[in-house]
């Protein structure tokens, strides 16, 4: 996985760029992840998407080129890594929401602290976790490392399944998360939580 990666495939709408990258192999610091559940995030018109503001120098990587990372800290807690897609110029990006380890799994375990292969990159904080994924690697050329992407053949559609993406308040209702029909890699649906007032 080195060399210069052709990531053309990528610059389409986002909902036809995210199922291209289940099956897709990321690879950084030692470990390397085949994934297994996306979500879709588009520009303007997509509520949920960090670019529905427009350009802000957060935002910025999502209007390309396609095949850069976008990585941002969710709560305070946990780095979340997207794929860039569509035509520069328009906001897209992917979030890699889970995977299966397929190299580098002792380093992903003492990493993750766990020996649950399926619990170690299910869920976009456990996935950036295993692969030691953090801020520094925003806009990183996926074709350049230091993290690198390799597109595979795409999965058959009868394999893939769509729903709502996790955790939204805005947007909730979109069934842009997609994912490999029954594999155990795949993160739990979660519906946003409302804040109670007491």
């Amino acid at each position: 996985m080195t060399g210069s990666a052709d990531f053309s495939s990528l610059e389409r709408p986002v909902l036809e760029a995210a199922p291209l990258l289940l099956g897709a192999l990321l690879r950084h610091d030692g470990v390397t992840v085949r994934i297994t559940e996306v979500e879709a995030y588009g520009g303007a018109d997509d509520p949920g998407s960090h670019a529905a503001g427009g350009l802000t120098p957060r935002s910025r990587v999502m209007f390309g080129p396609a095949g850069r990372l976008y990585v941002f800290l969710s709560y305070g807690t946990n780095f979340c890594a997207n794929v860039v897609t569509g035509p520069e110029g328009s906001a897209s990006a992917v979030l890699l929401r889970g995977g299966e380890v397929v190299d580098g799994l002792d380093v992903a375990k003492r990493r993750r602290g766990t020996k649950v292969e399926k619990e170690l990159t299910r869920g976009p904080g456990k996935l950036c976790s295993a692969l030691n994924i953090r801020l520094k690697e925003n806009r990183a050329d996926l074709s350049a490392g230091p993290v690198f992407l390799e597109l595979g053949e795409p999965i058959d559609p009868e394999l893939v399944s769509s729903g709502p993406r996790v955790g939204l308040t805005n947007g909730a209702d979109l069934p842009w998360r997609f994912w490999i029909t029954g594999d155990p890699t795949v993160s739990a649906y979660r519906p946003a939580k409302t804040a109670r007032r007491s």
